[in-house]
């Protein structure tokens, strides 16, 4: 059985984002398109119509080409919007490094990108230029200072590539995920059909615009439609309700953990936040009992939550700007979009109530994995279904419930870590012989990452953990380490993930039973589960 939208369906192709921006931006005028939520800041739509040609204008001039990458090393301001559009006008594709990366983590995103130009923010300038030499960027600016000169009218070309995030799809390393001005533009279509944006609109950005979810669902989405964006460089709980009661904000899409603190912190009691229409989760699973706890307390505003993947440019399924979604649905599908549920063992699809992998075809899925024909092969069919690696099931008025992961990704606040990304990490410390990494919950962050290693000498749990957080992102860093004698595989060495899942819930009741030692593991050797008290 193929489910199908019940939105009519939206146009394909035919236009690129600048093109989609530049004519909100004739309509709204000088009506604010940005406002830079740390300074206030504002940037009108003829303002950001004029730098998106003058920067398309510069770059072409100091040699940016149809088909170069400009990769953005920035936290959320209004001049990210400003020269990743003026990036795609010139015909360039963008990539977003987050904030808090490392310049090692940077440097090979750059490099497997084959990044040309590299913006940072002024506080990541010097490490910018580090990290650029090492990938052999040509060109490297501080973002106060891109060139720009004249105009440029934008390419047309629907084809090419608009931005390459990168995701570890279903598993694996990160990857860069190839998505055309034609994917982001259906996508910013669907998005509006079923959240109906329009000019009288505010959003907060809190999600980060290296993100699909921040780039694609707020910055593409909410330029397009004419409405006010409003940035947020790092979240401040608040900060980000002051935001939201002084800017007035309709619109909010937020991961779980923000969802729950809006359903119970006891400043938002305090906060006049009657402004908010819509408020969406997406990122991670949104539990149905918190979803109407924050309906309770919002009842102006319709609650829900969306699903998908980098991979499909943000949106399988979105909220409904009247009626949110069903308590703990994912909505249902967006326009132009078919989706299977599939049964793993057998391949044949699945009816009404019946659970399988989710399987999703549409405009907005994904070209493919750049320079990985059989990654892309692996999840992408020749008929263009995306296996999203969910599983889930559909009921009969259409509502998409997604109930657990097949993947192997772990998902900490919303941010995507592989497992395999940091195994090959710890596997590169002297003192471990096998690692394996696997996620355990978390009232805070919904997931966060634990090693279970096999030590080839003396290893201290604290010590491993440093080692670690030096060179990964913070939400990368790994928050306990359980020492085994041996990692569990199949006989052809693939990880027995559900072995070791097994195992990490039992310790967890082990250790949620008995009293907690007052320091961390000490020695690994010899230990059957040693583990740092630092969780």
């Amino acid at each position: 059985m193929v489910w199908t939208s019940g939105y009519d369906p939206v146009a394909v192709g035919g236009a690129t984002l600048p093109q989609l921006v530049l004519d909100a931006a004739v309509a709204a005028g000088d009506k604010p398109a940005l406002i830079d939520g740390d300074s206030g800041a504002v940037v009108s739509y003829a303002t950001l119509a004029e730098r998106i040609g003058s920067i398309a204008s510069g770059l072409a001039a100091r040699g940016f080409r149809q088909g170069d990458v400009l990769a953005m090393w920035a936290p959320n301001v209004p001049a990210w919007a400003e020269v990743a559009l003026g990036a795609m006008a010139a015909g360039g594709c963008v990539t977003g490094a987050n904030p808090a990366a490392t310049e090692r983590e940077v440097a090979e995103q750059l490099r497997d990108a084959g990044t040309s130009v590299l913006v940072a923010a002024p506080s990541l300038a010097e490490a910018a230029v580090r990290a650029g030499a090492a990938a052999g960027v040509r060109e490297t600016f501080a973002l106060d200072d891109v060139p720009a000169s004249g105009w440029r009218t934008p390419l047309t070309d629907d084809e090419l590539p608009a931005i390459l995030p990168y995701s570890s799809g279903t598993t694996g390393l990160p990857k860069g995920v190839i998505l055309t001005h034609r994917n982001v533009v259906a996508a910013v279509r669907q998005l509006e059909r079923t959240l109906r944006l329009s000019q009288r609109d505010t959003a907060l950005a809190l999600a980060p615009f290296f993100h699909v979810m921040g780039f694609v669902l707020k910055l593409a989405a909410g330029l397009s439609a004419g409405a006010t964006v409003v940035t947020m460089a790092r979240f401040d709980p608040e900060r980000f309700l002051e935001l939201l009661e002084r800017y007035r904000v309709t619109f909010l899409a937020v991961p779980p953990p923000v969802a729950a603190l809006l359903a119970s912190h006891p400043l938002v009691e305090r906060s006049d936040l009657s402004s908010l229409e819509l408020i969406a989760a997406g990122g991670a699973p949104l539990g149905a009992e918190l979803q109407r706890v924050l309906a309770k307390r919002f009842p102006r505003a319709a609650v829900g939550q969306g699903w998908g993947m980098t991979e499909t440019c943000v949106g399988a399924t979105t909220p409904d700007r009247e009626h949110g979604t069903a308590p703990g649905s994912v909505g249902r599908l967006v326009p132009n979009t078919e989706l299977r549920v599939v049964d793993r063992a057998t391949g044949s699809d699945l009816g009404p109530g019946e659970r399988g992998e989710l399987w999703v075809r549409g405009p907005q899925v994904m070209l493919g994995y750049l320079g990985r024909p059989d990654a892309t092969a692996e999840i992408l069919d020749r008929q263009g279904w995306l296996r999203t690696g969910d599983l889930g099931e559909v009921d009969r008025d259409g509502n998409v419930f997604v109930v657990d992961r097949l993947k192997e990704l772990i998902k900490v606040s919303a941010y995507q870590v592989a497992p395999a990304e940091l195994e090959q990490l710890i596997a590169s410390h002297p003192a471990v012989a096998e690692v394996a990494v696997v996620p355990r919950p978390d009232v805070r962050h919904g997931e966060v990452p634990v090693a279970v290693v096999v030590p080839s000498g003396e290893l201290e749990a604290d010590e491993l953990m440093a080692w670690v957080a030096e060179r990964v992102s913070p939400y990368k860093r790994v928050r306990a380490v359980r020492f085994v004698e041996r990692i569990p595989r199949t006989p052809s060495g693939k990880v027995l993930r559900r072995l070791l899942l097994e195992e990490e819930r039992a310790t967890r009741r082990r250790a949620a039973s008995a009293p907690r030692p007052a320091t961390g593991a000490s020695s690994a050797t010899g230990s059957r589960s040693a583990e740092s008290a630092r969780v």
